[in-house]
């Protein structure tokens, strides 16, 4: 069994569960999953879903298919990994319970206040954001459109990703050595975060995506 979950705008508006079949998505109302949009094709993708393995395929060559931020004409689905079609992410979980003990969620805060150097306007890069990987919050997709923003909890662990000419850029606002980027500690140094990065905040991992 399979979950996809629609989002737009990083919000989520749709989730499905099926079982060991082929589900089509696309624009036109005959699919398993439609998206009203016309960015999307009327027949834009299929996932064929097995029990050891699922599968995605483009239908369209006009339309693209993009799976974590890289153009594809078919690929092999992995869980958490998230499929952009048109203006619309899906987020692709397989559905086996998780035994592990929950770990403690993230704040994620993004505002003005938290900004000194930068206003929305001043440095235009490629569009980034972040996807949760474990806990409750799992698959949630957090866009980094400020010029600051701020992820963690007060006393376990914060840190700032900053919008720079040449980058993305993290650092430890208050750090307990339980913050890595990659596996390999940030201590008290700042990383220039490149596609597909992974972060852990006190356990919580993260995905550092362009699109």
């Amino acid at each position: 069994m399979a979950k996809l979950t629609v989002f737009f705008k990083y919000k989520e508006i749709d989730s499905y569960l099926f079982e060991n079949r082929v589900v089509h998505i696309g624009r036109d109302e005959t699919n398993d999953v439609t998206i009203d949009s016309l960015a999307v094709a009327p027949a834009h993708a299929a996932i064929i879903i097995r029990s050891d393995a699922s599968t995605i395929k483009q239908l369209n060559d006009n339309f693209p298919l993009i799976i974590n931020g890289q153009k594809v004409k078919e690929y092999n689905l992995n869980d958490k990994d998230t499929i952009t079609i048109g203006k619309h992410d899906i987020v692709y979980n397989t559905t086996e319970t998780e035994t592990d003990p929950q770990p403690e969620e993230l704040v994620f805060e993004e505002g003005k206040h938290l900004y000194s150097d930068y206003s929305d306007n001043d440095v235009h890069l490629q569009a980034a954001s972040l996807q949760v990987l474990t806990g409750s919050n799992i698959g949630k997709i957090l866009p980094l459109k400020k010029a600051m923003t701020r992820l963690g909890n007060s006393g376990n662990g914060v840190v700032v990703i900053s919008k720079k000419k040449d980058g993305y850029f993290i650092s430890a606002l208050e750090n307990t050595g339980k913050i890595t980027v990659n596996n390999i500690p940030l201590n008290d140094s700042y990383s220039k975060l490149g596609h597909n990065d992974i972060l852990a905040i006190n356990n919580v991992s993260l995905q550092f995506f362009l699109h």
